[in-house]
C-alpha cells in the first residue's frame, strides 16, 4: 500500500441527516490527510466524526451508544453548545468540538488529526468559560474539603511524596504526626478508589499527573 494512503487518518462519518452526510463527505474525500471508512467494512476508525444541529439527549444518547461500540476518540460538529452540553459530549469521549460556522474543511482535518493524536480542541470561548468554572469548583467546592481533580487528597498527596522518596511507613507516620495505620488506610484508600495495583502503581500515577 501506498505510504502516503497508509498513512492517512481512517475517519468514521456520520451525520444527522444526508445532505450534511454528503457535504462533508465531498469535501474530506479531497483530503490527503484523512480517509473515510464504510461502517460496513473491517477497518476500525481511528477518529469518529459525528455532525448534528444541537446537542440534546437524543444526540448524547447516541454519543455514548459510540462511545460503548467504538473505542475510537470523537470529534463533534454542531451549531449549538453550550458549556455543560461540552462535558457532557466530553464524558463520551468527544474530545474535539467545532462549531458548524467554522467548519471549513482545513479546520476540520486539523482538529481531527489533533484528536487522533491523543489532543483536543475547544472553542476559545467555551474553552475560557470552562476553566473558569473549573477554578470556580476547585476553589469553592473541592479545595476547601481538601479535594482536588486528580482525586487526591492533600494528605494522600504527601503521603504519596514521602513514599516516592524511599520512606517506610514509620518513617511517614512519624514526618507526618499519624499512626502507622492511618499512614496504611491512607495507602489502601488511594489504591482501592483509583483501582491502582500497589504502591509504586500510586506513586507512578501521582508523578503521571504532576502532583509530586
Amino acid at each position: 500500500m501506498n505510504q502516503a494512503i497508509a498513512d492517512r487518518i481512517m475517519v468514521d462519518l456520520r451525520a444527522q441527516d444526508p445532505i450534511s452526510q454528503a457535504g462533508v463527505a465531498s469535501h474530506l474525500r479531497t483530503r490527503p490527510e484523512v480517509r473515510l471508512i464504510d461502517r460496513a467494512g473491517t477497518e476500525a476508525p481511528q477518529v469518529v466524526l459525528v455532525v448534528v444541529d444541537t446537542v440534546d439527549d437524543g444526540v448524547l444518547r447516541v454519543l455514548r451508544q459510540i462511545q460503548r461500540t467504538c473505542p475510537a476518540r470523537g470529534v463533534l460538529v454542531t451549531t449549538h453548545i453550550d458549556e455543560q452540553q461540552l462535558v457532557s459530549a466530553a464524558e463520551c469521549g468527544f474530545v474535539g468540538v467545532v462549531r458548524r460556522a467554522e467548519a471549513t474543511p482545513e479546520r476540520l482535518v486539523q482538529v481531527i488529526g489533533a484528536v487522533a493524536k491523543g489532543e483536543g480542541h475547544v472553542p476559545a470561548d467555551l474553552l475560557g468559560s470552562l476553566l473558569e468554572q473549573v477554578g470556580k469548583l476547585q476553589g469553592e467546592v473541592l479545595g476547601p474539603r481538601g479535594l482536588n481533580f486528580t482525586g487526591l487528597a492533600a494528605r494522600e498527596i504527601e503521603v504519596l511524596r514521602l513514599v516516592a522518596e524511599g520512606y517506610d511507613t514509620a518513617d511517614i507516620a512519624v514526618k507526618l504526626s499519624y499512626s502507622e495505620r492511618t499512614i496504611k488506610n491512607v495507602l489502601h484508600a488511594v489504591m482501592t478508589r483509583l483501582n491502582l495495583r500497589n504502591r509504586s502503581h500510586a506513586v507512578a500515577y501521582a508523578l503521571r499527573q504532576g502532583l509530586i
